[in-house]
């Protein structure tokens, strides 16, 4: 069980509309590598680790995830909010206006809907931890195009704390792989 604070992990400011800016964050919100696949993946997997220590780091880092999801969410419902259908349909966003208005949706850039196909669990620690930094580095390098395609400050601002937080992700996936490792190693002595 969780304790829910009504505020973000990190402030979201956006300083005008940016119809392109959405799309491209889309990728993020509702992609193979997003931090919806990222969240779902990571609380799947802590299932099948073989320490409560490692079962407790996927749980809280997942946890995170979608906290970050949620920041994509506001960043991308902000950037949206009042624009008129014309602008979307300019920025390809046509058949996401037909299908949801200005509503958040987990799709892709490309308007591809989230799939549960985009998360891997094997059973296998050593195999879902290698998934697991792969999946940090994949973000971290999202975040890093996004922030250039960006021009709005606030939105680089958080942007750079998303990355940031994948870099963390990824040591401490890293520190969980040598421990399952050593634990899988160890003799056992009954």
């Amino acid at each position: 069980m969780w304790i829910y604070e009504r505020k973000l992990e990190y402030p979201i400011c956006v300083t005008q509309p940016d119809v392109r800016m959405a799309r491209y964050l889309m990728a993020q919100y509702g992609g193979p590598d997003s931090e919806l696949s990222a969240g779902v993946r990571y609380l799947t997997q802590r299932y099948t680790m073989p320490t409560n220590k490692t079962k407790g780091l996927l749980n809280d880092i997942g946890t995170e995830e979608l906290a970050h999801w949620e920041m994509i969410g506001t960043m991308i419902y902000k950037l949206l909010k009042g624009v008129p259908v014309e602008q979307l349909e300019q920025a390809n966003l046509g058949s996401h206006f037909t299908e949801h208005d200005h509503a958040v949706y987990p799709a892709d850039a490309n308007g591809v809907p989230w799939t549960a196909a985009y998360v891997q669990a094997t059973g296998d620690p050593v195999t879902d931890l290698h998934e697991d930094m792969a999946a940090e580095q994949k973000a971290r390098t999202t975040y890093e195009h996004l922030i250039r395609l960006s021009v709005d400050p606030g939105i680089k601002d958080a942007l750079r704390f998303l990355r940031e937080r994948e870099v963390v992700h990824f040591q401490r996936f890293g520190e969980a792989l040598n421990e399952v490792q050593e634990e899988l190693t160890r003799k056992k002595v009954f």
